[in-house]
């Protein structure tokens, strides 16, 4: 792995996951984010190694590697700051508790399949993103 990346472990069958990745990687002009699928083998090392417990998460996931992890709402808030710009706004949603956040957020993650759709399998990333993904 690239020193000083940030990891984005996402649901690889997940259309809205998917598309969200694709969101990050138009935006993410300093090239700080690798990505790799909970379901691929560097995902679920990467999960084990830090002891998440993916019944309990399992659409998102950023990791610093040797710094901290991510979940949920603060992942993608994280996320969102680091992509810059107007981006860094999104800041003002730290103010509101993490459990409420989360109660959203969980409640996206759990109907994501039946809004969004699901794929048979990963998505494979074309040539030209390919070093982007980890596995």
């Amino acid at each position: 792995m690239e020193n000083g990346k940030k990891i984005i472990l996402f649901d690889g069958v997940c259309n809205l996951c998917n598309g969200s990745v694709q969101f990050v990687i138009k935006r993410d002009k300093k090239d700080v984010f690798r990505y790799a699928a909970l379901q691929s083998e560097i995902g679920e090392k990467l999960v084990s190694e830090r002891n998440i417990d993916t019944s309990q998460v399992d659409s998102i996931i950023l990791i610093e590697p040797g710094v901290a992890y991510y979940t949920k709402s603060d992942a993608a808030l994280e996320i969102a700051q680091e992509l810059g710009g107007l981006w860094k706004l999104s800041a003002i949603f730290t103010w509101i508790p993490t459990s409420f956040r989360n109660a959203i957020y969980d409640f996206v993650a759990k109907n994501r399949y039946k809004w969004f759709g699901k794929q048979e399998s990963c998505m494979i990333p074309t040539p030209e993103l390919k070093a982007k993904f980890l596995g």
